[in-house]
């Protein structure tokens, strides 16, 4: 089917509701979430065919079946006039594309643009009766989505009709904070490492990388295939700084760049409350760990570690006594209910017996992962052995919280001493809903970025296979959403909040197919589109460098910090 051919003309609709059009070639060749152009006079309206609707010009022409009644020719003539398809399209964009090129009016027309061409536009008029529809072609999409050979944009898929490349602004994507999500299997791990691989060939921003499951630096095996997977150090040994959690902590069987301790005096009793599901914590804990950071400030932690739970010694006379080490004497002297302290001295030995948590790390680990990202280099935090929601929830939060505060003073010393401009930071946050849930959401650091840090240059990337458990405050922050198939009708709503003409997208979010497709919505992209995500392969690193995937001398300079 050529794209400059028209597959229908407009018969109704309006600004409220979807652009109807008659189809004039078999319903059959076009899909839901077709990218269409409805050409009209001086402008261009774009849209997103959202339903295919089965019609006639009386019922009884379609409860009747003339094929078996009349003669092959008459019955095809018959239903071209009296069966037809309707295309409902969600109108997003309108571009004033002027005259027709080469007549007097489009001299003029051009030369009254000519400092300040056209550009697209929210949809606020209507295309007359019977304007043509045609299936966008590449150069449409182009103008809306960008060039792939311009500056900063990156091709994140193709269109799934045509095969079109689709392209996503970098310099767009990093300014507010994102969400990749699907559902369990969808890919989600693997579009975010085709992200992150632009972010980092393309030196838009500094990306820290909070990975829970050790996927994202070294190569690994996929659980489905068994193929070999690129991990993102591999392709960019030079820029990307892999960490490790804790002492001799191995990344699939290798050696990390270094390795992260955390001292005792870094955890605060705001950590600690950010982890009362986890723990089990009750209503009494914020009590006991204001007295105890009251008598003992930064040192409260291994002070506390040190007690004796349970501890008791004998008076001269036989009574048995709290010990001066125990827990139970230090919540007499301090005022605390001796049971309610006790409780959370017990908890807390999940995190007392850390390995990762020293009284004295044997490095500044936040510092040098504070310096590699300030240097334009990437980091990835893998958690090792340390798989459990408990180690995710503390080390990335206050790990965050250090770096939002460095952030937040580099921004203050540039604009008021006019130092040098902070660089731009993405951070990486898989199983967000652990994190930005609605109970914890107003307790943690990530909620603050995902609210307020854009202004300081921070900005998240959230995965997520539950997004309806994210409290919609974050949700309602995030510019460009990512989404794959997701089954759960709760998770669609989620991914489409805020968004006008959600109702019309929710069916074809839904419909998407698993591990190949995903919608591009929010204020990064133009427009809604479902795109057909590209494969995370060979193919795509040969792309990404150039033909055969070799880099030239300038690439390897850069990805070496030159």
């Amino acid at each position: 089917m050529s794209e400059d051919n028209p597959i229908g003309y407009i018969v109704g609709g309006g600004l409220k509701e979807s652009f109807r059009a008659r189809l004039t070639v078999p319903s059959q060749d076009i899909q839901e979430g077709a990218f269409v152009v409805i050409e009209s006079g001086n402008w261009q309206f774009y849209g997103l065919v959202t339903d295919l609707q089965l019609g006639s010009t009386d019922p009884r022409f379609a409860d009747e079946q003339t094929e078996t009644r009349l003669p092959p020719a008459l019955a095809h003539a018959l239903h071209g006039q009296t069966l037809y398809t309707n295309l409902e399209i969600l109108p997003a964009l309108m571009l004033e594309r002027g005259p027709e090129p080469g007549s007097p009016e489009y001299k003029a027309w051009a030369a009254e643009h000519a400092d300040k061409p056209p550009h697209p536009l929210p949809v606020k008029t209507v295309p007359p009766h019977h304007a043509p529809v045609r299936m966008a072609s590449g150069g449409d999409i182009a103008e809306i989505f960008g060039d792939p050979s311009g500056k900063g944009n990156f091709v994140i898929g193709t269109t799934r009709e045509q095969g079109h490349p689709v392209c996503i602004n970098l310099d767009k994507f990093v300014q507010r904070s994102a969400g990749v999500f699907g559902a369990t299997g969808t890919g989600k791990s693997f579009l975010t490492r085709i992200v992150l691989a632009g972010l980092m060939h393309a030196g838009k921003a500094s990306v820290l990388v909070f990975d829970m499951h050790n996927e994202y630096g070294y190569d690994d095996t996929a659980s489905d295939t068994g193929l070999r997977v690129t991990g993102l150090k591999s392709k960019f040994a030079g820029r990307v700084r892999v960490v490790g959690l804790g002492a001799g902590t191995t990344i699939r069987t290798n050696p990390p760049d270094f390795n992260l301790e955390i001292a005792m005096s870094d955890i605060t009793s705001a950590d600690i409350e950010l982890l009362t599901r986890e723990l089990n914590l009750k209503e009494t804990t914020p009590t006991t760990l204001d007295a105890l950071t009251t008598e003992f400030r930064q040192g409260w932690f291994p002070a506390f570690r040190q007690m004796e739970n349970g501890a008791v010694i004998e008076t001269e006379d036989g009574k048995k006594i709290a010990a001066p080490q125990s827990v139970a004497a230090w919540a007499n002297r301090a005022g605390v209910n001796v049971a309610a302290a006790e409780g959370l001295h017990s908890k807390l030995q999940r995190l007392f017996h850390k390995n990762y948590i020293v009284e004295k790390p044997a490095a500044d680990n936040i510092g040098e992962i504070v310096k590699s990202l300030e240097a334009g280099k990437h980091v990835i935090l893998s958690f090792g052995e340390f798989e459990t929601d408990l180690d995710y929830l503390l080390v990335s939060n206050l790990l965050t919280r250090k770096i939002k505060q460095v952030w937040e003073n580099r921004t203050n010393d540039f604009r008021s001493k006019g130092k040098n401009e902070p660089r731009q930071l993405v951070i990486v946050v898989e199983e967000a809903h652990k994190l930005l849930n609605r109970e914890m959401a107003g307790q943690t650091t990530f909620a603050s970025i995902a609210r307020e840090m854009r202004k300081y240059y921070v900005t998240l990337l959230i995965i997520d296979q539950r997004p309806s458990q994210i409290d919609d405050e974050v949700m309602s922050q995030l510019g460009t959403r990512i989404s794959g198939w997701l089954g759960d009708e709760d998770d669609v709503h989620a991914v489409l909040s805020g968004l006008s003409g959600h109702e019309s997208l929710r069916g074809m979010l839904a419909r998407l197919q698993p591990k190949e497709e995903v919608l591009l919505l929010g204020w990064g992209v133009p427009m809604p589109l479902p795109i057909k995500s590209r494969r995370y392969d060979d193919d795509f690193w040969h792309e990404l460098f150039g033909a055969g995937g070799k880099k030239d001398e300038a690439q390897i300079m850069k990805e070496l910090g030159y």
